[in-house]
């Protein structure tokens, strides 16, 4: 790795300064590193990998960090950060509702290009490991610490699952395996 790549995790430590994995003490740079390493285990280049640490800094940090990704790291990363960013907060912090973010998001990756598809991927198979690892530790809860809960989550997850796997994104086998792991552990409805 470059130079680029150090400053890029410095970036993303700073955005996501004194945050924490929803619903727990793990500090949320944490994400950002595992996602990165499986954009690179998955095939992508350094540009893709810098994309994945600073991937939710613009909705996280808000759309000021825009300028510094694009002067640091070129146009090329902040077009893949842009791409993986699914609503960021307006004026006063708010957020479109969580429904309403996931469907525009989900019709957004159906034409997203395919270098940030991988980051996109990678970041929700992240995701869907640690919801699976809570689910193992904690059990049906886990999903109480969420806007969409039990059924919201398992739709969206569902959705993305069929758009990677449609798509032919490197780590779709692995999400729908998640996801069948997180099925199996969810109570039926």
């Amino acid at each position: 790795m470059t130079p680029r790549f150090t400053q890029a995790i410095s970036l993303a430590a700073t955005a996501h300064e004194g945050q924490v994995r929803k619903g727990t003490s793990i500090p949320y740079i944490t994400h950002p590193v595992a996602v990165a390493a499986l954009v690179a285990q998955y095939g992508g280049d350094e540009d893709q990998q810098i994309a994945a640490l600073l991937h939710d800094v613009l909705e996280d940090g808000g759309p000021q960090y825009a300028d510094q990704i694009g002067e640091r790291f070129g146009a090329r990363v902040l077009d893949m950060v842009q791409a993986c960013t699914d609503g960021m907060p307006d004026a006063q912090g708010h957020k479109a509702p969580w429904t309403e973010r996931k469907r525009a998001y989900l019709q957004h990756l159906k034409t997203a290009s395919d270098e940030a598809l991988l980051v996109s991927g990678c970041d929700k198979l992240n995701n869907a490991r640690a919801i699976l690892d809570d689910l193992v530790t904690i059990g049906p809860a886990v999903f109480d610490r969420f806007n969409a809960k039990l059924d919201g989550a398992v739709w969206y997850y569902e959705a993305l699952s069929l758009l990677f796997t449609e798509r032919k994104a490197p780590m779709a086998k692995a999400l729908a395996d998640t996801l069948l792991k997180i099925k199996r552990l969810v109570p039926p409805a």
